[in-house]
């Protein structure tokens, strides 16, 4: 389970509901991390997101060609090294079933992981591209149930592109074991409105600190790419691999 962010150097992720795809906007479109972007999503079988995020990018796709056609043959090739699907599996996780059922990722074919009552809502209204996984029953969503249900149809690499409130729910649950993060070069600034940084709904410090390990540094012009690993509460590494 790993996941990719890029982020700005005050610490600020997304800009807030009002400015969608705002991922763009703080990296500047930069040309490397689109590549890392769809490196990464050529790396998974499954790409998880939050509704949140599916409607705050009302036109994109979670494949790695839309992201960086430029590098689609290379992306290809290496899937079909991995022995993985032409494309990663899209996983858009909803507890109450809210998601713009028209939305063209949707359109394209979608696992939506949810809940028994978000599963009924969605009844009759999801394209025939898409299926349902209902992990469990009752109203709250267990990200480890959904991840267990993921690795028995086979996706054992998953990439998280789901926004703060889905990394603190992932490293709650200790299911967290890399992070991809981009530190862009441009300062967002915080007035009046909500600009979350990498984590939400979850204080790790002072009580339960998540350290990592950095395990590769690289850079392009003034962007810095980083990857950790993190560690587990016991020492040893995270469950999911």
């Amino acid at each position: 389970m790993y996941a990719n962010f890029v982020t700005s150097l005050d610490g600020v992720v997304a800009l807030g509901p009002e400015y969608p795809s705002s991922g763009s906007a703080i990296s500047g479109r930069e040309p490397a991390d689109r590549f890392v972007m769809g490196l990464l999503r050529a790396w998974a079988d499954a790409v998880l997101i939050g509704a949140g995020t599916l409607r705050a990018t009302p036109r994109h796709l979670w494949t790695p060609d839309h992201v960086c056609p430029q590098a689609a043959p290379d992306f290809r090739e290496l899937r079909r090294s991995l022995k993985r699907s032409t494309q990663p599996r899209l996983v858009v996780v909803t507890a109450s079933g809210d998601v713009p059922t028209a939305h063209p990722a949707l359109q394209s074919g979608a696992l939506v992981a949810t809940t028994a009552d978000g599963a009924r809502r969605l009844e009759g209204r999801l394209p025939p591209t898409c299926a349902i996984l209902t992990a469990v029953e009752g109203p709250a969503l267990r990200m480890a149930d959904v991840l267990m249900a993921l690795h028995a149809q086979g996706h054992t690499a998953v990439l998280t592109e789901g926004g703060p409130r889905l990394i603190g729910h992932l490293l709650r649950q200790g299911l967290l074991d890399e992070l991809f993060l981009t530190t862009s070069p441009v300062l967002a600034g915080r007035a009046g409105t909500s600009r979350p940084g990498l984590i939400s709904g979850l204080e790790l410090l002072p009580n339960q600190p998540a350290w990592t390990d950095l395990i590769s540094a690289r850079r392009r012009d003034s962007y810095l790419f980083l990857r950790y690993r993190l560690r587990t509460p016991s020492g040893g590494r995270a469950l999911f691999r």
